[in-house]
């Protein structure tokens, strides 16, 4: 049988580890990224173990040339036929305090990183009989949040990013998607977090093995836009319905609380 390969960026920890077992419980063989150090060869292990081949690569995707090196590496070796834009980064910060470095590596991670490493593997992915890329979004994508104001805007670029490109290659053989999840317990701090915020936060709320089943799942179904559960739908209508004028207000003294209490 001919091999299928799936690159997954932010492969380390969370959703995206979630995501290359999901992977390869399916016979498909990851492809890891991430930065230097993070144990991509314990996670590689794990993948073997299903039968399944794993190749690693190291690298800090806020650099262009870094891209550019990782997209030339894979376009030499391996027919890619899934690509998962799932690297980011966020936090919640006042705008007046951020440094620079970190409003930039959000811009170059969550942006610039999605848009070039789609760009450099689009011809490979083209070549394939079919083709899938699965960007990640946030429910922040939905609307601007004061003390997060870089991270929704990065995410709403995301999501604009992957419909455009839906629609621009609806004929061909390549299918873009986005899922925008909300929060999930993926370590003690996240978990702690939701916690303080009360019952809503927590209502719905999904493991990154889920996140990743459901994804993949709607991804192979061509569902552009995935909606991971009742509670991810209900956010989207509301956020779509809900007047700017009082939806950010709300978010924002929400999200100022977690500062305060912090």
């Amino acid at each position: 049988m001919e091999k299928t390969y799936a690159l997954i960026t932010g492969a380390s920890q969370g959703l995206g580890k979630a995501f290359v077992l999901e992977l390869a419980k399916r016979k498909i063989n990851p492809i890891l990224v991430s930065l230097p150090g993070e144990g991509l060869a314990f996670i590689a292990d794990e993948v073997k173990a299903l039968g399944m081949e794993a190749h690693c690569y190291e690298t800090d995707l806020t650099q262009k040339e870094n891209i550019v090196a990782l997209a030339d590496w894979v376009n030499d070796r391996f027919p890619l036929s899934i690509l998962i834009n799932n690297a980011g980064c966020g936090g919640t910060q006042s705008f007046r305090n951020a440094s620079v470095d970190y409003l930039d590596r959000i811009i170059q991670l969550n942006v610039r990183a999605t848009s070039l490493l789609t760009h450099q593997l689009l011809p490979n992915l083209s070549r394939q009989k079919c083709a899938y890329v699965l960007n990640v979004g946030s429910v922040a994508a939905y609307s601007p949040i004061g003390y997060k104001t870089v991270y929704p805007a990065s995410k709403a670029f995301v999501h604009s990013f992957t419909r455009g490109l839906y629609q621009e290659f609806a004929d061909s053989n390549v299918f873009f998607s986005v899922v925008n999840p909300g929060p999930m317990m993926t370590n003690s701090d996240s978990c702690s977090r939701l916690q303080q915020q009360g019952r809503f936060a927590t209502m719905g709320l999904l493991s990154p093995e889920q996140v990743a089943a459901i994804s993949i799942r709607q991804l192979f179904k061509r569902d552009t836009l995935i909606m991971l559960n009742w509670v991810n739908r209900l956010t989207w209508m509301v956020m779509k319905f809900l007047p700017i004028y009082i939806r950010l207000p709300l978010l924002t003294n929400a999200i100022k609380k977690e500062i305060s209490r912090a």
